[in-house]
């Protein structure tokens, strides 16, 4: 890299920076002055399946997350809508489409990145060791975050923090 190069860089995230700044300052109230949320919660989120019984292999077997219903998808005719319990009233969905030709999982604007679910340390050790074992490719950062990606190649993110803390900083 040149040195202009990583000076224009060096500006560029002191910019971005910044911005963060701005809209923090702009935007963030103190803990004590939010306003309670409308919501009561996440009730689930829905990826999408082309095969139920190895996602339910890989969810319920690989990482402990009990299956707790499969029925038909009422949007599309023959499709799954199957859930897993990931702790704390929160559900994990899936759908299948057969039939459909939905292409392989890709990061787009508007798209999911990854979804990050939190275990306690003991589990989520267990849950890389049982990686190890089972050959599955994953990225450990800062000692309690661990990245795969499912068997569809979406990413996720297994983490040993509290929920509402993030790499030891309350987020919530």
């Amino acid at each position: 890299m040149t040195e202009v190069h990583a000076d224009n860089a060096a500006r560029g995230l002191a910019a971005l920076e910044a911005e963060r700044g701005r809209i923090r300052e702009q935007h963030l109230r103190p803990a004590g002055e939010r306003p309670s949320s409308t919501a009561r919660g996440l009730h689930h989120t829905a990826l999408i399946s082309s095969d139920v019984e190895r996602t339910v292999r890989f969810y319920q077997d690989l990482l402990g997350f009990p299956l707790t219903e499969l029925i038909e998808n009422r949007d599309y005719p023959g499709s799954s809508h199957f859930f897993f319990d990931i702790g704390n009233g929160n559900l994990l969905a899936f759908f299948d489409f057969p039939g459909l030709d939905v292409g392989p999982y890709a990061e787009v604007l508007g798209g999911l990145h990854h979804l990050a679910i939190s275990m306690e340390p003991s589990r989520w050790q267990d849950v890389v060791r049982r990686f190890d074992e089972a050959g599955v490719d994953h990225v450990i950062h800062s000692d309690v975050s661990v990245y795969f990606t499912d068997p569809d190649g979406a990413r996720i993110e297994l983490i040993a923090d509290p929920l509402g803390e993030m790499y030891g900083t309350v987020v919530l």
